[in-house]
């Protein structure tokens, strides 16, 4: 049986944790039909939306303008697959026959061709994006559901040169993709109803945990969140109020630990919204609140010191550092996604006969 969100959860019971969500051969079960695939942009989020969707049982084809980055993009899937099988997140055997369901093109219209879902993954600029969903528009065929990958853009600006702008969608991954378990699923202005379910239920079954946004608004709902904290955390720095490692030790090792199991919201309702508005009256006014970016963030790029780029940004960063940092983000989450429970189809391999690979 296929996720179908928190409710079906409930009902079956069925709690399978990370082998079911990010191993090879998950929610493929042998009388079930894919839809087909198509990502457009096989950068850092494409090739990992590919992943997520051939892990599910869907045939991908992977499409990009630069030929000599694909071949590059499918071997960060199969590295990628023999990293979770080697921290005990799903059977290496299974790998090639996961890395198999991705056949690539540097052809846009027939990377879209036959797909069912087409997932736009290329980097954020307007102009691009727009071009790339009014030749989709044109070539996808008319049932498809056209979705973007955007974080921050509007849909409805990214579907306006589109004929049949109601099968645009904004669908939201997060960095890893095959890793972080959310997907926001966000509704344009001329977005149907019926594209909006359509793509939650495909994602809900490839074992995301997709949310419907409901307003085309910048940033939709995570980003705003996030980038929400980041200025007040910026502006403690540049008050002088503590510094950078201070401010990150402070998330770290305080409320960021309780997050992932009680969010702002529930977290007011717990300790009563009379004490929330006492606290909110108080403190508001002493937070940061200007709708431009920090000085102190402009100066720092001004300089050249852009972070990890450059091994200087907020804080100093070497070699060494910066490598693990990104290792210990990629331990932290596979630890996260092996304590996960996420309700699942079997978790049998798809049979030979149901590869519909596009020849």
């Amino acid at each position: 049986m296929e996720t179908q969100g928190k409710e079906a959860r409930a009902e079956t019971g069925t709690q399978q944790g990370a082998q079911s969500y990010a191993q090879p051969g998950a929610h493929v079960g042998a009388q079930q039909v894919k839809e087909r695939v198509a990502v457009i942009g096989a950068g850092l989020m494409g090739h990992g939306v590919a992943q997520v969707f051939a892990v599910a049982g869907h045939q991908v084809i992977l499409q990009d303008v630069r030929p000599e980055g694909l071949d590059p993009a499918v071997e960060s899937v199969r590295r990628n697959l023999a990293f979770l099988a080697a921290r005990g997140v799903g059977d290496e055997a299974a790998v090639e026959a996961t890395v198999a369901r991705i056949t690539t093109t540097a052809d846009m219209e027939e990377a879209a061709a036959a797909a069912d879902f087409v997932v736009e993954c290329v980097f954020e600029d307007m102009g691009l994006k727009q071009e790339i969903f009014r030749v989709l528009d044109a070539c996808a065929p008319r049932e498809a559901v056209l979705a973007t990958n955007t974080s921050v853009m509007s849909i409805t600006q990214i579907a306006s040169r589109a004929e049949h702008r109601e099968r645009i969608v904004g669908t939201h991954f997060w960095n890893p993709p095959y890793l972080i378990p959310l997907v926001e699923v966000v509704r344009g202005a001329d977005t149907s109803y019926a594209t909006m379910e359509r793509a939650l239920s495909i994602l809900t079954a490839a074992g995301k945990h997709a949310v419907r946004v409901e307003k085309d608004v910048p940033g939709f709902v995570a980003n705003r969140l996030q980038h929400a904290l980041w200025r007040e955390a910026i502006s403690i720095v540049e008050r002088g109020i503590a510094d950078a490692a201070t401010v990150d030790e402070c998330i770290r090792y305080g409320f960021g630990l309780r997050l992932p199991r009680l969010a702002p919201l529930e977290t007011a309702d717990m300790v009563g919204l009379d004490l929330t508005l006492s606290i909110h009256e108080y403190l508001l006014p002493h937070l940061e609140a200007s709708p431009e970016p920090s000085p102190l963030l402009r100066e720092r790029v001004a300089a050249g010191d852009l972070g990890f780029k450059s091994g200087r940004g907020f804080q100093e960063w070497t070699p060494e550092a910066i490598r693990a940092s990104r290792e210990g983000l990629l331990e932290y989450l596979v630890g996260v996604v092996k304590n996960l429970d996420i309700a699942t189809a079997p978790t049998e391999s798809a049979a030979p006969g149901n590869n519909h690979t596009k020849e």
